[in-house]
């Protein structure tokens, strides 16, 4: 699956880029350059952090999915056991 950014999300990331040069790095890199690193970095690294955010989610819903059971379960054939209980 391809990471696409929207085209207003992928100008403010390519200005950030810009802008992380300009103030810690001791060249400045041009908006093409900028875009050709998002890019890289979308293609390479992306993947990656995407798959994590993936795997993070799945394990929150399991987790809330696993305490679904607890939240609304209800006893079985339970009918009996409270007259049972009261003949005691």
């Amino acid at each position: 699956m391809t990471i696409e950014l929207t085209k207003e999300d992928r100008a403010q990331a390519i200005a950030s880029i810009e802008r992380y040069f300009r103030e810690n790095m001791e060249e400045k890199i041009g908006n093409v350059a900028a875009s050709g690193l998002l890019g890289f970095v979308l293609e390479e690294i992306g993947p990656s952090i995407y798959n994590k955010g993936v795997a993070d989610a799945q394990e929150r819903i399991q987790a809330r999915v696993s305490d679904l059971d607890f939240e609304v379960h209800e006893e079985e054939f339970s009918y009996w056991r409270k007259f049972d209980k009261q003949r005691r």
